[in-house]
């Protein structure tokens, strides 16, 4: 059986890194699994939905799941491809959580980051191919709040720790993919060189 593969999809909103990690899926096998992140609280995020399933293959399952990754992961077939849309979704759903809400903002970052390491031993182990979406979020204004400041570093330092244990990190751009991980300067500095 072949072994584990992890990619990471990361861009802007709106920038087409859904349908870029859709169609990396779509090659790698004609059955996927699909975690979705997202819950339908309003009208516009039903939309969004709609349109994400739209645009899905009929024979790709999807698995609803907001917080616990790693119990979906281990369920699966070894050896499945499985695409999880999105990571950003995700952090924000466990910030919301009345279970964590009430911790320091040191330990939400502990508790997310552990769920993170969690979900990432369970692609491992049961040798998945796991295709994750997630926001570029570090470009833009530093929010005004501390919930927005927690919800920025939470999805930089997740977003770092899974492009390190990623095979390939794509960035998306108005719709274009670049593999940056092989580019990455930082490999060669790892390196020694």
């Amino acid at each position: 059986m072949a072994g584990c593969e992890i990619v990471l999809v990361i861009g802007g909103a709106r920038s087409g890194k859904s349908a870029v990690a859709e169609s990396y899926a779509s090659n790698l096998a004609n059955k996927v699994v699909y975690i979705a992140t997202a819950g339908v609280q309003d009208e516009e995020m039903a939309r969004r939905v709609k349109l994400h399933r739209e645009r899905r293959p009929e024979n790709w399952s999807t698995v609803e799941e907001k917080q616990c990754l790693g119990a979906a992961l281990t369920k699966l077939q070894p050896g499945s491809v499985v695409l999880v849309d999105c990571l950003t979704i995700w952090i924000t759903n466990w910030l919301l959580d009345q279970t964590v809400e009430e911790l320091s903002a040191e330990a939400k970052e502990t508790r997310i980051m552990q769920e993170a390491a969690n979900f990432i031993q369970a692609a491992q182990d049961n040798k998945l191919k796991l295709i994750m979406v997630s926001n570029e979020v570090g470009y833009g204004l530093v929010p005004d709040n501390e919930l927005g400041r927690l919800f920025r570093d939470i999805s930089g330092r997740v977003n770092q720790y899974v492009a390190a244990v990623a095979d390939k990190v794509f960035l998306v751009i108005s719709g274009i993919p670049l593999e940056i991980k092989s580019l990455a300067l930082h490999n060669a500095f790892q390196e020694g060189i």
